[in-house]
């Protein structure tokens, strides 16, 4: 099902910019500290995972996943938490591989296709208690984490009843070739500075795994997926790497409804990632484009306690999916 402009996202006056939509949610919004619980779950291959919980005896859950180089502690996954607590559910925000404020044990970090991580997350909350739904939602990196393991035929999906992907890089080549681009240096030394620090962290513990980070050759995401994230994590290339973790590759297998919010003007994004095609076909896959927005913006000038479009929408689309559901 597609959902075009025009739709209900109105940004402030003169506030559309995409690059302020992006800069300013992140960098400058003030959301009041959301009281996390922490757990640490020890995963199959010795590694562990850290969980935030936001609990309150709710009978429905929502998982969220957060982007590249993020963590639960990111204003976009507080933002959610708190709309998401607001309307009834208790929340799992995780923290990726490396992510927590911790280093984890295992040579490999994370990945845009790393869904056994996921899964193992979702299977954890379906033991640690009988909540009556669960959803899941994933922004940029982790939105497209949630659309391919809701895709891809992972048993843990089947206990999850609806999800949520918010400016997702549905194609991963034509986005990691948009960042290499001039108009996302700004973006691109930020992301390349701390994956950089990350793996010179990593190489100090398996020197002989791991090349030595060089900021003056690793510039783009085709330079650090080829060098570190593709070879640690059995893909050999960044080609493959890509074609491999894609999100547009799994679309068509999705059977639970699924709502994608994407900006056009979204610098981190290019035509390729916005499924038009996949969502026409499909029954249960929702996307909504809107014109503004920018990369996890979306504020606009409809604010409701300081919550962003995003998040009304995406509470809003879960609540229609859990209503019907339980009749």
């Amino acid at each position: 099902m597609l959902l075009v402009e025009p739709n209900s996202f109105r940004p402030p006056p003169l506030l559309g910019n995409p690059h302020f939509q992006t800069v300013f949610p992140s960098l400058f919004r003030r959301i009041r500290r959301v009281p996390w619980r922490r757990e640490r779950l020890g995963l199959d291959d010795g590694d562990f995972l850290d969980l935030d919980w936001l609990s309150q005896a709710a009978p429905r859950l929502l998982i969220i996943s957060h982007g590249l180089e993020g963590s639960s502690r990111r204003n976009y996954v507080a933002g959610l938490a708190r709309a998401a607590g607001r309307s009834g559910w208790d929340v799992l925000a995780w923290n990726f591989r490396g992510c927590s404020g911790e280093m984890n044990r295992l040579p490999r970090f994370y990945h845009s296709g790393a869904t056994e991580d996921l899964a193992a997350v979702v299977m954890h909350a379906v033991k640690s208690r009988q909540f009556r739904s669960i959803a899941v939602a994933g922004f940029s990196l982790g939105g497209n984490l949630t659309l391919k393991f809701l895709g891809e035929g992972n048993p843990a999906a089947e206990h999850v009843e609806a999800g949520v992907a918010i400016s997702v890089p549905c194609d991963l080549k034509s986005a990691a070739e948009r960042m290499a681009q001039p108009a996302c240096a700004f973006y691109m030394r930020r992301f390349r500075r701390d994956i950089l620090a990350k793996w010179e962290r990593k190489r100090r513990r398996f020197p002989q795994l791991i090349p030595r980070p060089d900021p003056t050759r690793h510039r783009t995401f085709r330079d650090l997926d080829d060098v570190f994230t593709a070879p640690i994590h059995g893909f050999g290339t960044a080609e493959r790497y890509w074609a491999e973790c894609s999100a547009n590759a799994y679309l068509s297998g999705i059977r639970r409804p699924v709502l994608v919010i994407n900006a056009r003007d979204d610098p981190f994004l290019t035509p390729e990632c916005h499924p038009i095609e996949a969502a026409r076909r499909s029954d249960l896959m929702h996307l909504e484009l809107t014109t503004r927005g920018g990369h996890v913006g979306f504020l606009d000038r409809f604010r409701s306690r300081d919550d962003l479009w995003s998040e009304r929408r995406a509470v809003a689309f879960l609540e229609g999916v859990v209503q019907a559901e339980e009749g």
